[in-house]
């Protein structure tokens, strides 16, 4: 083989670490991308507590940030293996980062599924409790008035 070939193997690899580590950072712009508007997880519209509750459980939708996440990271991983990047401590950090705040959403969009659920069976129940304890005073009243 020529110097000239090996000239060239050296150079294609720097494209291709490159395009590697490009193609990292655009399946995390995409994963940004994909995140819940902090507004729009903050504030609300609603009327009540069961209103506020589904408007939070739609916001808090990360959409395709999990799979673009895990892209970069596929990317990333082959990059590294391959001894690619010079240095890409700052794409490890972002994924790791962007991994965490997914998972953080994802567990706060569970949590709020299961009070959209509950808060109305708490509300159901506190009523049942109030109208059978008016039933009571009713009775107690009726009660008295025939003594």
């Amino acid at each position: 083989m020529s110097q000239s070939t090996f000239d060239d193997d050296d150079d294609l690899f720097g494209e291709a670490a490159e395009e590697t580590r490009a193609e990292v950072e655009e399946h995390l712009q995409a994963a940004r991308a994909e995140l819940p508007d902090a507004d729009a997880v903050w504030e609300t519209d609603a009327d009540n507590v069961l209103g506020a509750l589904n408007g939070l459980k739609s916001a808090l939708d990360v959409g395709d940030a999990v799979d673009s996440v895990r892209s970069a990271k596929k990317a990333y991983v082959l990059g590294e293996r391959a001894d690619a990047f010079e240095d890409a401590d700052d794409l490890k950090a972002e994924i790791e980062a962007l991994e965490s705040l997914v998972a953080d959403i994802e567990a706060a969009a569970e949590e709020v599924a299961s009070l959209t659920g509950t808060v109305p069976a708490i509300r159901g129940a506190l009523q049942d409790a109030a109208e059978a304890g008016d039933d009571e005073s009713e009775d107690d009243e009726d009660g008295e008035d025939e003594e």
